[in-house]
């Protein structure tokens, strides 16, 4: 009684990698499934007899899916922990996978979309967790190359979608060899998740040892009691620049998820019969988006410059979109693909940005939760943008489309000046490290003088 408890001892630990990468991988295999249909949409819609619209459902299942269930699953986060929330994700993305392989007739079109739909609850248990992941198990010297690597993942997921169905299902009239190359397709998928839900029962740990940070180990010592989810959302609605933030990250992410879902569309459109090149063109936006997503999180480790960052990767976002969306009419495919390719760096680029700054902005509130807020909102423009932009390229063609899209990112660029840096993490992080210093004891922990000096 009346002593003061000693504080943590902090560490970092060589399992932190393998659980990075095996969330990563099991979010790739989500990605992958949420955009499969969307990259061949015109494969689909001759396969089952139904419209282009019914198949941007099955992409729009995963936007729509999210919004009432953030919540619960985000309570279950701060209720059972990581563990139980990957063992969730990951079998429920496995069993999905395998409904749909009872899909492979023209008329078993409601077992697809069951299908979409049990992977859609998957990626519940997914989109929230990248930042936790990185704040639960990395020093603060790596924890936004950590929450980038683990975005890198679900990136890879959706261009890996647009590469292989394209490549897997040609586009060939006799409707029994279209369903035994969707059927293989289906089958690689299935076994592909279920190895994953498999490593995830055996690797995949709910926290290590001893806390990767003093920010880390501030949050572990708080007693239960003190912590009301309730009471957590109601801080970070009251929160003016998170409230800004979760818009402005809701109108980007809402343009990609309404491009992604359209690309084809959009290429075929100007460029028939091309249905392989429009995979590419997806996957070029990808990839480019992982290398500016990876060098965003390094940046963000170096510098901590969260605002500025944040409001240069928007403006050229809203550049990347303009300049794309006066190319892509223009008959040259190599065209596309460079300006595509530049959209991709900046937009996509974007994501761990988004989820890093919402947790210095709402320190120490649980990362699963204002991440979860991000996605909602990121899940609800995405759903409208996409209805939207499908009936404008309908009435008014592609470049119309495009050009609602541009409107909405500059909203997004104008309200993200007028968010503040305020870096709580960050701050919390070098309080910490000064009161050890004082007290005559050095910093524990791998990194943690390279963490004090880039807080400086």
């Amino acid at each position: 009684g009346g002593t003061a408890a000693a504080p943590a001892e902090v560490r970092l630990y060589r399992r932190r990698w393998a659980v990075l990468l095996l969330f990563s991988s099991y979010s790739l295999c989500n990605a992958f499934q949420w955009i499969q249909y969307g990259s061949i949409n015109n494969v689909f819609v001759r396969f089952y007899g139904v419209s282009a619209f019914a198949i941007d459902w099955l992409s729009m299942s995963y936007m729509l899916t999210y919004i009432p269930l953030l919540f619960p699953v985000a309570w279950l986060l701060d209720k059972r922990g990581l563990r139980f929330i990957a063992l969730a994700g990951s079998a429920l993305n496995a069993v999905g996978a395998w409904v749909k392989l009872g899909s492979m007739k023209p008329h078993l079109f409601p077992v697809t979309v069951l299908g979409q739909v049990i992977c859609a609850l998957a990626q519940v248990f997914i989109l929230g967790m990248p930042s936790r992941i990185a704040s639960v198990w990395f020093g603060s010297h790596e924890v936004s190359t950590a929450c980038s690597v683990a975005v890198f993942g679900n990136q890879l997921g959706i261009a890996i979608g647009f590469l292989v169905p394209p490549v897997l299902i040609p586009n060939v009239e006799d409707v029994e060899k279209l369903a035994y190359h969707i059927s293989i397709m289906f089958f690689m998928t299935a076994g592909v998740a279920s190895a994953l839900f498999i490593l995830v029962i055996l690797v995949f740990k709910e926290k290590p040892p001893n806390p990767p940070s003093r920010a880390q180990a501030s949050i572990q010592s708080r007693p239960a009691a003190e912590y009301s989810y309730v009471q957590s959302i109601l801080r970070l609605l009251r929160n003016a620049n998170f409230l800004l933030l979760m818009v402005t990250y809701g109108l980007n992410v809402g343009c990609f998820y309404a491009l992604s879902t359209l690309l084809n569309r959009m290429v075929i459109h100007h460029y028939p019969g091309e249905e392989v090149n429009a995979g590419r063109i997806g996957l070029t936006i990808i990839l480019s988006g992982i290398v500016g997503a990876l060098l965003s999180g390094i940046w963000l480790d170096r510098t901590k410059t969260y605002k500025q960052t944040t409001l240069v990767v928007y403006i050229m976002s809203l550049v990347g979109m303009i300049v794309y969306t006066f190319t892509l009419s223009l008959g040259h495919l190599w065209v596309v693909f460079v300006t595509a390719g530049t959209l991709g760096f900046f937009m996509t680029g974007y994501l761990p940005l988004g989820f890093e700054f919402a947790a210095e902005l709402t320190y120490p509130e649980s990362e699963g939760t204002s991440s979860g807020l991000l996605n909602v909102s990121a899940q609800i423009f995405g759903i409208a943008f996409t209805i939207v932009q499908g009936q404008i390229m309908g009435h008014f063609g592609t470049k119309a489309g495009n050009l609602f899209l541009c409107s909405f990112l500059f909203l997004g660029t104008v309200m993200t000046a007028f968010i503040k840096a305020d870096l709580r993490r960050q701050q919390a992080n070098l309080e910490n490290e000064q009161t050890v210093i004082q007290s005559g004891k050095r910093p524990e922990g791998p990194g943690s003088r390279s963490a004090l000096t880039s807080c400086s």
